[in-house]
């Protein structure tokens, strides 16, 4: 793993037009601690190692802020950031120390088609532990894109993920053993498509999934087992309109997995997943999916 200059996905920032509402969600429904209040943001980890996996920040709507990424070494935090502005990328805050309680190295670029990027490397990290039908980290965040293939070659050819599989409307990029930590989705519009967090077992998400349920928020999709990555999954649509997954067992992959591509990537009509039992996504979750835009400042 150490040949990758990005390690892991560890946080995304969300803007909320209800702060207390977001907070509350993630806290009391969706399984994650409020660990920190800064800068007018609230921080909030789950049970891994990760100081934070998610940022609160009031915005007058749902947006994605901010994608965080971790560095494999200080070297690599050097090299990535002269390789974004090579690249196009726009600088909004130059390579220092971090703001955010979690401490370490940091720069953050906009990349060209308009997600804020964040790579940190030496960031605080604290005691993990497995906690049942609780999320442990992040495992995925799901981009849309008008331009798959140019976003993916970003990904590939700056920051050094491989691509993993390719199927009829999705790309899948990883940077450590882990199937994939982006996905990029085909969409006419530029935007969070999802955020998937890491489960402990199958058995968890069946349980979280209950305890979701159990608050009042339907599943949007699932549960059942994806084609790309083999993972289990759960969507739902938080009280500001994220989608928000929970997955379990994702394949896990060294260089000599063979790349697959949309032809083999297929399904019997009317079914939506390895298993065949998940029902159709609800149209809500869909709608949901399209619907947050990236951050303009």
């Amino acid at each position: 793993m150490s040949d990758f200059p990005v390690t892991a996905l560890r946080s995304v920032e969300l803007g909320t037009p209800d702060l207390a509402a977001s907070v509350d969600f993630y806290s009391r429904v969706w399984g994650l601690d409020v660990v920190a209040e800064a800068g007018g943001k609230v921080f909030l980890a789950a049970t891994g190692d990760d100081f934070h996996v998610l940022e609160l920040k009031p915005s007058d709507r749902s947006e994605l802020r901010k994608i965080t990424f971790r560095a494999h070494s200080a070297e690599d935090l050097k090299s990535l950031f002269a390789k974004a502005v090579a690249a196009g990328c726009v600088t909004m805050r130059e390579p220092g120390p971090a703001d955010a309680p979690s401490g370490g190295e940091r720069f953050v670029v906009r990349e060209p088609q308009g997600s804020v990027l964040e790579f940190v490397y030496g960031d605080d990290r604290k005691a993990g532990t497995v906690v049942a039908n609780r999320p442990e980290r992040l495992a995925h965040v799901n981009i849309n894109s008008a331009d798959i293939e140019a976003l993916s070659d970003f990904y590939r050819d700056v920051l050094g993920f491989r691509l993993t599989d390719r199927s009829k409307l999705m790309a899948f990029l990883r940077c450590n053993d882990d199937h994939h930590a982006v996905v990029l989705a085909e969409a006419p519009v530029n935007g969070l498509n999802h955020i998937a967090f890491l489960m402990p077992d199958l058995e968890s998400v069946m349980r979280g999934s209950g305890r979701v349920v159990d608050h009042g928020y339907p599943i949007g999709w699932g549960v059942g087992r994806h084609g790309p990555g083999d993972n289990v999954f759960a969507y739902f649509v938080d009280p500001q309109g994220v989608v928000v997954e929970y997955t379990a067992e994702v394949l896990q992959v060294d260089d000599d997995y063979r790349v697959r591509g949309p032809d083999e990537w297929v399904w019997p009509p009317g079914r939506t997943d390895h298993w065949g039992i998940a029902a159709p996504k609800s149209d809500a979750c869909k709608k949901a999916q399209i619907s947050v835009g990236f951050s303009g400042a």
